[in-house]
């Protein structure tokens, strides 16, 4: 008998929102169906529902007829359901191996850890994904994207009936989804249930079936994927027609002089890296991951210990010993993983957007309230942020508004922001919001300051730039302009 899901009058609230309302939705087996809409959808929610990370406040689910309930997400993989979050679930401390295996460790039968047994399991599914990283490495030392393989390794080896996955490819790059394409496509054969949910247009009309349009809370509508166009589905999503996104940038054209001067910086990481930045230019950095583009940041913005080279800033020498020496002079940085470096969960959208500026919103001893609530509501407001008030929790933001949320600080008006380094800013967020980005790179950019946008995506760091760097292996391979750049002349240079 074919395998399916069934989620029936699915109702979920948090304080202020509606999170689900009445969802009706069917996935079978033997397919992949897509899972789509705007951030703030309800798309994760969903999955939480599924992997009994929360309780719906009504309606049921039903799996291959037999209407299942879920206090725990352990209940849930007990019952072979894996989702694989943006959010990746692994211990740093932990190796690749007891990461996989974490739930089902081999033993013996005195109760002692086989370890050769665990190495031999993991080297087994490392080479099934193509992988070169050692089993018995720490995962807190791995990539972004090695650390996502390891998560995604960690749900194919339970062998799940279902499997969901929530933005698998966002921190991957070709040879990487490749695989887990290769991998997914084994799992439909196996007659699977899989849900895929993800922003990249290329890749839902590659890899699935059917798809689920969410807006809202709500379902509207279903579509088999062979059936529908892209600007349909961005159409439904959104509600609206975002129309050619990169066509529409209102950009700067009056880019002026040198403001970042960066000679032969070196660090532990990268070697004799130079490069300038205009004021109002939005320079793009490319390359594959483990090329360097972030330890540049990382050097620049005070973090990672430069070994040699110059930083030249307004045409002032610098040299900042820590973040707060670099944001003092006007330098700041949005991390690529916003959720571990760029915010304070548990805190308030308030409360993130105010921290770097506190001392400035101080009367006398205290807190001037109402100057902290006028900047948290400026930011809320100009970056359309989806939220029902400010001193909403940011970790219950979707994945865009907290994007929105780390922008919102370093632009404030108490900030004396005069470059923006943005690493992967739109990983996992949807369309319409990337559209929104975009455009606020480029009205930043306008105002006479300099931004730096880091991206994997060839298409987004073509069109968003001004000029490209492109590096391999730590260093700098190449520099073109957009009017010049393609995505073969950009990967010919990340590959030298």
């Amino acid at each position: 008998m074919a395998q399916f899901v069934e989620f029936s009058g699915i109702y979920k609230a948090f304080p202020g929102v509606q999170a689900l309302s009445d969802i009706n939705f069917r996935i079978d087996g033997g397919k992949v169906t897509a899972l789509i809409g705007e951030n703030g959808a309800g798309k994760s929610t969903l999955l939480k529902v599924l992997s009994g990370e929360i309780r719906p406040d009504a309606g049921t689910l039903t799996i291959n007829g037999e209407q299942v309930s879920f206090n725990h997400p352990n209940q849930a993989i007990k019952a072979g359901i894996s989702v694989i979050y943006q959010e990746r679930q692994l211990v740093p401390m932990m190796t690749v191996m007891e990461n996989i295996f974490i739930d089902d460790l081999p033993a013996n039968k005195f109760g002692i850890l086989n370890r050769k047994e665990l190495k031999k399991r993991t080297q087994e599914i490392l080479d099934k994904f193509g992988l070169k990283i050692s089993p018995t490495e720490l995962v807190g030392r791995l990539s972004v994207a090695h650390q996502q393989m390891v998560e995604i390794m960690k749900a194919y080896r339970r062998n799940s009936n279902i499997i969901a996955f929530d933005e698998p490819t966002a921190p991957l790059m070709d040879n990487e989804i490749d695989t887990l394409f290769k991998i997914i496509e084994e799992l439909k054969a196996e007659g699977k249930i899989v849900l895929y949910v993800s922003h990249r247009m290329a890749e839902i009309f590659r890899i699935t079936d059917e798809l689920a349009i969410m807006k809202d809370g709500k379902m509207v509508t279903t579509r088999k994927t062979a059936e529908t166009t892209e600007s349909e589905l961005v159409s439904l999503m959104v509600g609206r027609d975002v129309g050619d996104t990169y066509k529409n940038l209102v950009r700067n054209d009056n880019i002026g002089e040198v403001m970042l001067d960066v000679k032969g910086l070196t660090t532990e990481a990268i070697n004799d890296v130079s490069f300038q930045l205009h004021r109002g230019e939005v320079l793009g950095f490319a390359g594959l991951v483990g090329a360097g583009r972030t330890e540049v940041m990382r050097a620049l913005f005070g973090v990672d210990k430069i070994v040699s080279g110059e930083i030249s800033l307004e045409g002032q020498n610098v040299k900042f010993a820590s973040p707060k020496e670099a944001i003092e002079a006007g330098v700041v940085l949005c991390p690529e993983d916003r959720k571990e470096q760029g915010l304070v969960l548990p805190r308030s959208i308030s409360d993130n957007i105010s921290i770097p500026v506190l001392d400035k919103l101080k009367k006398g001893l205290f807190m001037d309230k109402k100057a902290e609530i006028a900047l948290a509501d400026e930011g809320v407001a100009r970056y359309n942020i989806k939220t029902p008030t400010i001193d909403k929790r940011t970790v219950e933001l979707s994945g865009g508004n907290q994007q929105k949320v780390i922008l919102a600080r370093w632009t404030s008006a108490k900030m004396n922001t005069k470059i923006l380094i943005l690493d992967e800013p739109t990983k996992g967020i949807d369309v319409g919001t990337k559209a929104e980005v975009y455009q606020m790179v480029c009205d930043f950019a306008r105002e006479g300051k300099g931004v730096i946008f880091i991206s994997s995506e060839l298409t987004e760091v073509i069109n968003v730039s001004d000029r490209i760097i492109v590096m391999h292996d730590g260093h700098i391979t190449g520099e073109v302009s957009r009017a010049e750049a393609t995505e073969e002349s950009i990967l010919a240079l990340a590959m030298k």
